[in-house]
């Protein structure tokens, strides 16, 4: 069940398994269904989440009332209102199950025990944070250099696994998109 998570951590830093099964013992496993909120928006932002199988989108539901995806996490992804869960106040951001799925959950005081007894993890932590706030960058860029339509095609060509996995209208919303612009553009391409 944790074994995505031990060959994860090992993809930065080197973990034996002994130190893994205490690592382990910080989390709090849970499985979540389809459409399940597990986080809510107002609410104070304690757990991080790793993503043992499914998925998990991030939105908040903007002045019109409609929901704008901002992130989504798959296997052996984290997702939390990172802002939020440091701070340890409430988050701007519901998080959801877009698919049936199989998490790890850690509270933010279990995270700073698991790291100051295993300091190494500091490291895994830094390696993936900076990946994440690169990505950030990199989708703030399309955002503004390409065209929507630009956005979408160049979106669905690099990564696959959301467009085979993720319903059209929750891609639409990530890339600021409405679902109809996401219609007629497929219809386009296939013209």
């Amino acid at each position: 069940m944790s074994k995505p998570l031990f060959d994860h951590l090992n993809k930065f830093i080197s973990v034996e398994e002994v130190d893994f099964q205490e690592i382990i013992s910080f989390f709090d496993f849970k499985k979540v269904e389809k459409k399940e909120i597990i986080a809510n928006a107002g609410s104070k932002c304690n757990s991080n989440y790793f993503v043992l199988n499914g998925c998990l989108r991030m939105f908040f539901i903007n002045d019109k009332g409609i929901e704008q995806t901002i992130q989504f996490a798959i296997e052996n992804w984290w997702m939390t209102d990172n802002l939020a869960y440091y701070k340890r106040i409430p988050s701007d951001f519901y998080i959801q199950a877009v698919e049936n799925s199989e998490i790890l959950s850690i509270s933010f005081d279990k995270q700073e025990q698991l790291l100051h007894q295993f300091p190494e993890l500091e490291k895994y932590f830094r390696s993936i944070y900076q990946i994440a706030y690169g990505s950030s960058l990199q989708k703030m860029k399309y955002l503004t250099k390409f065209s929507k339509e630009d956005i979408y095609f160049h979106f669905t060509e690099h990564f696959p696994e959301f467009a085979q996995r993720v319903p059209q209208y929750l891609i639409a919303s990530f890339l600021g998109l409405t679902p109809e612009y996401v219609s007629e553009i497929r219809a386009k391409k296939r013209s």
